[in-house]
């Protein structure tokens, strides 16, 4: 029988560890009922300070604790695995994954490896990132902040202990840091969500809970019946925040104090019970980092075949992963574990620095040579390289944050033509260039990510939330009504934008949210009729304003694919599907009628003229992603430079009718 005033904590730790990683991988293999995975990730957290927060303080106490030796056993527990499984992954991806696809792979195993992939996901977000199903590797960032995590409390905890040693000192510490990493969570995660979800400063907080935990329950002393009742109220948070947290949720911030907390009430609990120590949970609970390495690899392998939303194919995923979990955890863990204990630090250490660099130079060798080209058929590595044919001047010319705007010109250098725009605009500025005649008119590029010219348009604070901290759409749109305002009136504006996003939320990976991104009088949970009436209203107002003064173009909207052309092309033609890839002309339809209509009252109301992409890009009823084998999509909805040059004979009216 469990002694309860002096707990041990083995049993609990382990159960709470198997519920962890069940939430996680139900929810990252789509499991009904299972919305907020990530919520899985932070009881991991609060774990793994628990247990930290214990090793040391118990070192301390004893006067062995060697920071040295707790780097070593760390090493021990993480290295061996997350090496192994980033060699199979690398030797696999010789023999699967296109250049683009393994160049990644590669970048993301370096980062892995040397425990910054959170600062390189963080690094990696934002409007043109990778689908998160695309990378092999992303689960690594959780166990880059645990290491960042079990680099820097050693430290503070001892340094703390010379200055006055006794655990009341120490919970001192780790109250004030949990504090001040909670404020920071709160405060970043309103303002820049992807650098709270990734960073450490963000999460600590979590860690450090469970070691408060560590601290504290040795003081309390409760029932059995008392226990029952904490433990049953954690588990039944633990199950509150999976299901009304959804993927949607603004993560982590306040709401992450609910999983946290859950997770803190199981562990002071302490209760041998069937929920935690029973033969299940508790061989689960052993498997747990095993099981949590390999289940995302398997779910991204689920969605490199097109087979993750398969009800046959989502089992057969958990089931391989519970079996390489298991081989992981006997045949890696294990192993390596007795073989490392053996042996004195130095050596130790330098086995797992050897294993690890062994791994990492040849990743770095396949990053640098662009994921090692010609290994498949060139037409395959035509269609992959598709993704990366995008405007070269992008990155200068296209601003996502700030108030530089760079009014990049094409073609010659007097300004003739002005593309006006989001994302999509910057996309077709090369084609307007292209189209001209003689090559000495200059296409103005004023673009700004995800910013459609629509007079007072303002984004969500969901939205917002996801952006650089120094998003300035607003500032952008009225900086091009001013700018305008003093140029001559003959230059004509060709006004371009993916309002469906705006209107929607975006259509990647086949899922649309349905949530938009924008408002306008009040903020709205779906795109209602009275908000889309708004929206195209305040459209067909913004570019009749202009056309009081001047010419104006509107384009019709790009048809959306809703997937990743050259990704799903290339890989479909690596098992010999070569079909052109297209979607229903009345899938676009349904996404843009409502804009149409609202181009058509400009047409109507105030001259607007409207340039048409349709008829280059669609026909007999269906809306194509490729032509002859080739994407003309450099992503799932911006036409490549090769795509946009299609709409030439489109754009060459604009030239035609210069005054």
């Amino acid at each position: 029988m469990t002694d309860h005033t002096k707990p041990s904590f083995r049993l609990d730790i382990n159960g709470l560890r198997a519920w962890a990683v069940a939430v996680v991988v139900f929810y990252h293999f789509g499991v009904p009922g299972f919305a907020g995975g990530f919520v899985g990730v932070d009881v991991f957290f609060v774990i793994s300070g628990f247990l930290m927060t214990g090793l040391v303080v118990k070192g301390l106490e004893r006067g062995t604790f060697s920071v040295l030796g707790f780097y070593m056993a760390r090493g021990r527990r993480i290295v061996p695995a997350l090496v192994v499984l980033c060699a199979v992954l690398l030797a696999l991806g010789w023999f699967v994954l296109l250049p683009p696809d393994y160049k990644m792979l590669s970048t993301h195993a370096v980062y892995a490896l040397s425990f910054l992939s959170n600062v390189e996901f963080w690094q990696e977000a934002g409007y043109f990132d990778v689908a998160s199903h695309e990378k092999w590797l992303l689960h690594t960032w959780s166990l880059s902040v645990e290491w960042q995590f079990y680099l820097i409390l050693p430290l503070v905890l001892w340094a703390v202990w010379r200055l006055k040693p006794g655990r009341a000192a120490q919970t001192w510490a780790i109250g004030l840091g949990l504090a001040a990493s909670l404020a920071a969570s709160v405060w970043v995660t309103g303002s820049n969500a992807s650098a709270a979800f990734y960073l450490l400063h963000t999460r600590a907080w979590e860690m450090l809970g469970g070691g408060l935990v560590f601290l504290l329950a040795g003081k309390l002393t409760l029932s059995v019946a008392q226990r029952r009742i904490v433990e049953a109220a954690g588990l039944l948070l633990i199950v509150l925040a999976v299901v009304v947290f959804d993927k949607g949720t603004v993560w982590p911030g306040w709401r992450a104090v609910l999983p946290v907390m859950a997770a803190m009430l199981v562990l002071v609990a302490n209760r041998t019970s069937v929920w935690t120590a029973s033969a299940l949970p508790q061989w689960l609970g052993d498997r747990s980092y095993s099981l949590y390495l390999w289940h995302w690899p398997v779910v991204v392998a689920l969605v490199y075949v097109d087979l993750r939303d398969n009800p046959l194919a989502m089992v057969a995923g958990i089931a391989l992963t519970v079996v390489l979990g298991h081989v992981s955890y006997v045949w890696v863990e294990n192993t390596s574990r007795r073989f490392l204990e053996l042996h004195r630090i130095p050596l130790a250490a330098g086995v797992l620095t050897t294993a690890a660099v062994a791994v990492v130079l040849p990743a770095v060798g396949i990053w640098k040579q662009q994921g090692v080209r010609s290994r498949f058929a060139p037409v395959i590595e035509l269609a992959a390289a598709e993704a990366n044919n995008v405007n070269l001047r992008r990155g200068v010319c296209h601003p996502g944050d700030g108030v530089a705007y760079p009014s990049c010109v094409y073609g010659g250098t007097a300004w003739k033509v002005i593309a006006l725009g989001d994302s999509h605009a910057d996309a077709l500025v090369s084609a307007i260039a292209q189209a001209q005649p003689k090559g000495d008119a200059g296409v103005v590029q004023w673009t700004y990510s995800g910013c459609q010219f629509v007079a007072g348009l303002k984004h969500t604070p969901r939205h917002m939330s996801g952006q650089h901290p120094d998003y300035k759409c607003s500032a952008f749109l009225e900086w091009a009504v001013s700018r305008l305002g003093v140029l001559p009136k003959t230059i004509p504006v060709i006004i371009i934008n993916r309002y469906a996003q705006a209107a929607f939320g975006h259509n990647e990976d086949r899922r649309a949210l349905d949530v938009p991104q924008v408002y306008f009088s009040k903020i709205v949970d779906s795109a209602t009729p009275e908000f889309l009436a708004e929206f195209g209203q305040r459209m067909t107002q913004s570019a009749c304003e202009l056309a009081k003064h001047r010419t104006v173009y509107m384009v019709r909207p790009i048809p959306e694919m809703g997937f990743n052309v050259p990704k799903t092309l290339s890989r479909r033609m690596i098992v010999g599907l070569n079909n052109d890839l297209s979607i229903p002309i009345e899938a676009y339809r349904q996404r843009n009628d409502w804009v149409w209509a609202a181009q058509d009252a400009a047409r109507d109301q105030c001259g607007i003229k409207i340039l048409d992409p349709i008829p280059y890009l669609c026909r007999d009823g269906r809306c194509y992603g490729s032509q002859n084998g080739r994407p003309i999509y450099s992503d799932d909805d911006h036409l490549s430079e090769f795509g946009n040059k299609l709409l030439v004979p489109m754009f060459a009216r604009v030239f035609k009718e210069l005054p």
